[in-house]
């Protein structure tokens, strides 16, 4: 894997012209038809953009990773047709990077240290559930001080003044338009890195995006949720902010996201031509052709129709 380097010297995101995409699955088991529809459409874009596809593998919590899963997620993709440009990288090896962000938002003052644990949180009476995040609301507590308790984690200072640009974070998505997040009311001051040590996602994937050059970010839909503290972490490591195109979502029996925490099946790549088929009925796309290679090249046809001209692209 490349050597880590200073996250702000080496992005290369937001230059004209170059468009840089990436997927990045975690390898807590193999993909499944929800994760191909992310993947079928990130390779989609970057192919309809004459750009670069990525493949990263966000590894960074050990404990739910599975033996041999970046090697078989990378294996089932290139039976797919879905080869990367170049290397992959695994997050496991790309700590050093975290840690040089992370100092730097120290150094900012924009990082502090908490010692809440889960359970202070769910006693705290100023931290309802937020139903858009999914997550508890940070209350403050550790802001002007740990009062003598011992570091659990690190979090991000959200600023909540309007004068700073954080108090609304306004982004578009080529798919679900006009979107708007008050962070500060909506999550609080989010966690860097965990109780345990391991950097969060949150911070990782900006990290990551800027130091690879992403220009371009298309991912499932349940993952639109995060882009407005990605956004403010952008901006507090003075980093740019790459386009958006959030996917729709493959459900479950039950109406959730299929997901491998809700029984979703590896895929059947015994006739891959079905699998990608499937994911591009998902994604809007009606390709034709009975071997892979025919049925991606129809099936950029029809992508690059829809998605490669304007970038602001009304909700389908």
């Amino acid at each position: 894997m490349a050597p880590a380097r200073d996250v702000v010297a080496t992005t290369g995101a937001g230059r004209p012209g170059r468009y840089v995409g990436r997927f990045a699955p975690s390898p807590t088991g193999l993909l499944h038809a929800g994760s191909l529809v992310a993947a079928l459409a990130s390779w989609l874009d970057a192919r309809a953009h004459g750009g670069t596809w990525l493949v990263r593998i966000e590894d960074l919590d050990m404990p739910r990773n599975v033996a041999g899963a970046p090697a078989a997620i990378v294996a089932q993709l290139e039976r797919l047709g879905l080869r990367a440009d170049g290397e992959i990288v695994r997050q496991s090896d790309r700590t050093a990077l975290y840690a040089t962000a992370l100092q730097r938002l120290v150094t900012l003052g924009r990082a502090y240290p908490c010692a809440c644990s889960r359970r202070d949180l769910a006693l705290a009476a100023a931290a309802p559930d937020d139903a858009a995040s999914g997550e508890r609301v940070y209350p403050g507590t550790c802001r002007q001080g740990l009062g003598g308790r011992a570091a659990r984690s690190m979090r991000l200072r959200v600023a909540s003044s309007p004068g700073t640009g954080e108090a609304i974070v306004a982004w578009h998505d080529r798919r679900l338009g006009e979107q708007r997040e008050d962070v500060a009311h909506s999550v609080g001051d989010f966690v860097l890195q965990r109780a345990d040590g391991v950097f969060a996602y949150q911070l990782a994937v900006v990290v990551d995006d800027a130091a690879q050059g992403v220009t371009d970010v298309v991912r499932g839909e349940d993952l639109a949720g995060s882009t407005a503290r990605q956004i403010v972490l952008q901006r507090a490591l003075s980093l740019p902010t790459p386009r958006y195109l959030h996917t729709p979502l493959v459900l479950a029996a039950d109406g959730s996201k299929l997901s491998k925490q809700t029984g979703a099946q590896p895929l059947d790549l015994a006739e891959p031509v079905a699998a990608l088929r499937a994911a591009g009925s998902v994604l809007g796309i009606a390709a034709e052709g009975t071997r892979v290679a025919e049925w991606l090249d129809s099936a950029l046809r029809a992508w690059r129709a829809r998605w490669a001209g304007e970038r602001v692209v009304p909700r389908a």
